[in-house]
């Protein structure tokens, strides 16, 4: 009888959950191609501003942004079995 829980198992169902919407999202394309919309999204967002103007919360869609383009490439080492 085995009583404790496999790790590879989560007994948190919110845990389970994000997992799994991960999984779907991740399912739909690979991680080098969401880093490279990513980019062309962040992109095509600074050149807006020129017609757009100023935009005090630049510094923090670039830090949001930057999240995003970091957990695809951790996403991207996990893959290939280099991060975990």
């Amino acid at each position: 009888m085995q009583t404790e829980p496999n790790p590879q198992e989560s007994a948190d169902p919110k845990l389970i959950a994000y997992g799994k919407e991960v999984s779907s999202l991740l399912s739909s394309s690979n991680p080098k191609s969401w880093t490279a919309e990513l980019w062309t999204m962040f992109g095509g967002y600074v050149l807006a501003l020129k017609e757009l103007g100023y935009t005090p919360g630049l510094s923090n869609t670039f830090w949001s942004w930057k999240e995003l383009v970091d957990f695809f490439e951790k996403v991207e080492e996990i893959r290939k079995g280099e991060g975990g």
